[in-house]
């Protein structure tokens, strides 16, 4: 006979019925003694996760998100759900009440497709509920649109067909200048140069009024402000709660200073520096090969030749002592991270030190670095395909 959870647990209870039915006092005795343990177990949970204390989700509060997968206004349509996750803690006076992490769900609510004159396509999407990691689900109000005021909007693309218009002046003149010779240009005293901007304007201008707008792609890793228009009483976190797994091998002692986030050479905020002290008391040899930071999902990333290599190719063996800095190339600088130490014989990792526990003990004034550097205008502009040849 096939074996059947569904089934088991059906008979189970209707035996449990079936005795109940004879023996009242007993089963009342048993499930009230079960609500009990279940109410000190939940008791206990609540007592290792919060302080006790109440803050307020407010509605100037802005949660600071990242989507967990393409939301794209040509292949989306209105009521298209999706999730995204809390990128940075919202904190009240007396502390954490949203932790990083949390994921929120959403749906696409408002979408439009791009138009003439440089109007751009937007999505607008409305959130209402959040999962904190320790299971909590949180009802809220939150909205965010790519969608520009008219006045910004006008103004954009204003700037926009100047910029068509002197371009193409530009290209106009530069033509005039090739076609009739820079002889025409001095014995006409640059006239064709005038004549060949006004032409080049004229394209340009032309090029403003019939070109479309871009579609909206919002891609994991763009940040996007989601705006709470809801007052939602919550507990505070205990500092304790919030800590990340950590796991270490005896004798080898690693300190993080700091953590800095830095552009890469294209420009790209997704650096992580850090700037540590390794004292090596274990009965193994290390370098900065051996070691790479560890996002929750999984992926390893070794340390960039763009920064700081003195510790890259470093040996510590067993007494030394290092300290410096060195840098990694991450995709999304935004997830939790570890820096972590394998044993170069089995590949297996033997220590992980946790970036998010690290950054608690950076100064504010590197933090305040971070958010800057971090915080930047995203236009969500989709990209043309190269590919798609109509």
């Amino acid at each position: 006979m096939m074996y059947n959870p569904v089934m088991k647990r059906f008979i189970a209870t209707f035996l449990l019925l079936i005795f109940c039915s004879g023996n009242i006092a007993f089963c009342d005795d048993v499930l009230h003694g079960h609500a009990e343990v279940n109410d000190k177990i939940e008791q206990q949970i609540q007592d290792e996760l919060f302080t006790g204390k109440i803050e307020h989700l407010e509605r100037k509060d802005i949660i600071n998100m990242t989507v967990s997968q393409v939301l794209d206004s040509s292949i989306n349509i209105e009521g298209d759900e999706f999730f995204a996750e809390v990128t940075d803690e919202v904190k009240g006076d007396k502390g954490v009440i949203i932790p990083k992490g949390t994921v929120a769900h959403g749906k696409i609510t408002q979408r439009a497709d791009p138009k003439r004159l440089g109007r751009a396509g937007w999505i607008e999407l409305d959130f209402d509920y959040l999962i904190t990691p320790d299971g909590r689900e949180i009802p809220i109000e939150g909205k965010m649109t790519t969608k520009l005021h008219p006045v910004a909007e006008t103004a954009k693309i204003v700037a926009q067909d100047v910029g068509y218009t002197v371009a193409g002046g530009a290209v106009g003149g530069f033509l005039a200048l090739n076609w009739l010779g820079i002889e025409a240009a001095i014995a006409s005293q640059g006239y064709t140069l005038a004549g060949g901007a006004a032409v080049g304007g004229a394209i340009g201008l032309g090029m403003a009024l019939i070109r479309k707008g871009h579609d909206v792609l919002i891609a994991p890793g763009d940040q996007i402000r989601v705006k709470v228009n809801t007052t939602v009483p919550l507990p505070v976190y205990k500092e304790s709660a919030l800590m990340q797994h950590e796991m270490f091998y005896p004798g080898l002692d690693i300190m993080i200073s700091d953590i800095k986030h830095e552009k890469d050479p294209f420009g790209e905020v997704n650096t992580i520096t850090l700037t540590i002290m390794i004292s090596n008391m274990s009965d193994k040899t290390f370098s900065g090969l051996d070691m790479a930071l560890v996002n929750d999902y999984n992926s390893v990333f070794r340390p960039s030749i763009f920064g700081d290599t003195k510790l890259m190719f470093k040996q510590i063996r067993p007494g030394d002592k290092f300290a410096g800095r060195v840098s990694f190339a991450v995709d999304n600088i935004d997830r939790k991270f570890w820096l972590t130490f394998y044993d170069k014989r089995k590949g297996t990792a033997l220590t992980k030190i946790s970036i998010d526990n690290a950054y608690r003990k950076v100064s504010d004034k590197t933090k305040k670095r971070n958010k800057k550097i971090r915080k930047r205008n995203t236009n969500y502009k989709k990209e043309e395909d190269l590919f798609n040849v109509q």
